[in-house]
């Protein structure tokens, strides 16, 4: 076989591939004129909950709210007959459309070659027809961001609203973080010698010092490129960087140990960086620090093992209402437990924190506005105000409570298709068995 015919072979594979897992549920068409939704308990988010309410969004945003109100005259309205409303929930950590079978090669785009790649960004490579964008927002959860991995230095991380046609359409918020997967072996770089060992250590200790030298090169290739654009050479990987050194885009930090969290917020403070802890297992003992810097919290999961032996069983589960009390800004993303698959389940991650000492109405903060306020799109999501976008769905009870169900949803004001591959193979074999029963 020639060389031309295996590559050819390995598109049509890969394509035949991409091809079975996309899904079929058609994007929503953009609002044409105003809708209201009436008879309804909207839960705020950031405001008392309005019982017997109405809301009204135009034009992708909600433009009021307020107990029973007149909708405007030619708004299409909808009574809800008593069902709650709620801001789209939001996952802060994911790897949404970056990966679909994590046991398929072609169908994961995770991370890249190298351990330093500030140049990749995770839109780039998001996969709009993924069959597991329809399985999570069936759920409630409208919003994602879908993190690059792998390396020292992953890439950015997105800011995705799930539903669009293309990534572009998809994306809100294209450099939302500087993902970076912080060294556990650092005590070199700033703790005084190695531990003992020390091999890891002095590793460590070495990626630190990647990590200074491609800040320090970075500021040092704006400089030149600024003085001289004409000899400068450009260079992809310090041209997207600029807006990390500007503090627009924040370093989203994978750290758990409390070590490994009070170097990451050293390494902010020395590059004067806007850093976000993502894990934070050991964050509590580092409060004094983490409140000092303003440097706020993604619990990966509270779904997940102690990791020390001496722990108590449910310090994963307690993590969240012991951050709060501690005065750390926190959110809960479903991470550590599933990247991808089970997305879905992110509002029981928070209801297992409300389980265990979260007060119910900061459980639902945690996966709303919080993550909404950490990520800097509070503008936008997380809370049902006007000036909003329209991005709600509508449960039958409250969406932390697993036999509540989601019946209608908007993303920016369009109508979220809530069939997935979940609902058709119900059917399927709702079908099956029906016809069984019949044969008895």
């Amino acid at each position: 076989m020639t060389g031309f015919s295996v590559r050819l072979l390995l598109l049509s594979a890969c394509l035949s591939v991409q091809s079975a897992l996309a899904s079929d549920q058609i994007p929503g068409a953009p609002q044409k004129k105003p809708v209201a939704l009436v008879n309804g308990v909207l839960h705020t988010v950031s405001g008392p909950v309005i019982e017997a309410g109405t809301i009204v969004f135009d034009n992708g945003r909600i433009t009021e709210l307020g107990p029973r109100m007149q909708p405007p005259p030619n708004a299409d309205v909808i009574d809800l007959q008593g069902r709650h409303v709620y801001p789209g929930m939001i996952e802060s950590h994911s790897q949404l459309g970056l990966t679909e079978l994590s046991s398929t090669r072609a169908t994961v785009d995770t991370s890249e070659v190298g351990l330093l790649n500030p140049n990749v960004t995770a839109a780039t490579a998001v996969n709009p027809d993924s069959e597991l964008i329809p399985v999570t927002r069936a759920n409630g959860v409208l919003v994602a961001l879908s993190a690059p991995s792998g390396g020292l230095v992953s890439g950015k991380a997105s800011l995705l609203q799930l539903d669009g046609w293309t990534s572009v359409d998809m994306t809100l918020q294209r450099e939302s973080g500087l993902v970076i997967n912080w060294p556990a072996s650092f005590r070199s770089s700033f703790f005084g010698p190695p531990s003992a060992g020390g091999a890891g250590g002095e590793a460590g200790g070495s990626q630190v010092q990647e990590l200074r030298n491609l800040f320090t090169d970075a500021r040092a290739w704006s400089k030149a490129r600024t003085a001289s654009p004409e000899t400068q050479r450009y260079d992809i990987r310090f041209a997207s960087m600029q807006s990390v050194l500007a503090g627009k885009v924040p370093l989203i930090v994978a750290a758990d140990e409390a070590e490994e969290i009070q170097a990451a917020v050293a390494f902010g403070v020395e590059q004067k960086l806007q850093v976000i802890i993502f894990g934070g297992y050991d964050a509590e003992s580092c409060a004094e620090l983490l409140r000092r810097y303003q440097v706020p919290v993604i619990v990966s999961a509270v779904h997940r093992d102690p990791r020390n032996d001496h722990d108590d069983y449910d310090a994963a589960y307690t993590l969240p209402e012991r951050l709060r009390k501690a005065g750390i800004r926190f959110c809960i993303s479903g991470s550590a437990r599933s990247e991808t698959w089970n997305t879905r389940n992110l509002p029981y991650q928070a209801a297992t924190a409300a389980a265990y000492g979260l007060p119910r109405d900061e459980a639902l903060k945690s996966v709303t506005l919080y993550p909404a306020q950490i990520l800097g799109v509070a503008d936008r999501l997380g809370s049902l105000e006007p000036g909003r976008d329209a991005t709600i769905f509508v449960s039958t009870g409250d969406p932390l409570e697993t036999d509540s169900q989601v019946t209608q949803a908007w993303i920016q004001g369009r109508v979220v298709d809530l069939n997935s591959r979940h609902t058709q193979l119900a059917g399927k074999y709702g079908e099956k068995f029906r016809r069984l029963n019949e044969g008895r």
